[in-house]
C-alpha cells in the first residue's frame, strides 16, 4: 500500500495595513479639527455665577475680546492666559484697541466678554465696565452658568 504524502508548505499572511493606517490618520486628524483650543480663554479659578436667565449666543461674536475677573484681594484679571492687576487692565485694553485698528476692525462693534467670578463684587465688575468704555469699547457680554429650574420646560 502506497502513503501519499502532501507536501502543504505554510504560507504567512500578511494582511495590508494602508486601510488601517489610512483610518488611524483620519480619526487623528478629525480629532485635531473638532478640539477647542480656546482654553486659555476659560480659566478653572473661575466659578461662574448661576442664572435661569443665562442662554447661549444666537451667533458668533464680533472681535470677541474675553476678560476674566477673579475673585482676589487686590482683583486681577485674566486676558488671553496673562494675569494683570485691574487698575492696570488699561494698558491691556490699549494693546487690543491698537490691534483692532491694525484689523481695520471698528473698536466699538468689539465684544467685551466679561467671565467675572461669582464672588466678585459688583462694583469692581462695574469698575472694569467703565474701564472698558473709556476706550471705546460699547458692546459686553456678561457671562454665567444655565441653571435649570425645576419646572419642566417645553422643546
Amino acid at each position: 500500500m502506497k502513503i501519499f504524502k502532501h507536501h502543504v508548505e505554510s504560507e504567512t499572511c500578511n494582511p495590508d495595513m494602508t486601510p488601517m493606517i489610512d483610518v488611524t490618520f483620519q480619526l487623528i486628524i478629525f480629532f485635531m479639527l473638532t478640539l477647542n483650543f480656546v482654553t486659555e480663554d476659560q480659566s478653572e479659578r473661575i466659578k461662574l455665577p448661576e442664572s435661569e436667565l443665562a442662554k447661549p449666543p444666537e451667533s458668533p461674536w464680533e472681535s470677541p475680546i474675553i476678560l476674566q475677573l477673579t475673585d482676589t484681594k487686590p482683583p486681577t484679571v485674566i486676558v488671553g492666559g496673562d494675569e494683570v492687576a485691574l487698575r492696570s487692565v488699561k494698558v491691556v485694553l490699549e494693546r487690543e484697541k491698537a490691534r483692532l485698528r491694525e484689523m481695520n476692525k471698528s473698536v466699538g462693534k468689539a465684544t467685551v466678554i466679561i467671565r467675572a467670578d461669582r464672588q466678585a463684587h459688583t462694583g469692581t465688575v462695574q469698575r472694569l465696565i467703565k474701564e472698558c468704555q473709556d476706550l471705546g469699547f460699547e458692546r459686553f457680554v456678561l457671562r454665567a452658568r444655565e441653571r435649570y429650574s425645576g419646572v419642566a420646560q417645553r422643546t
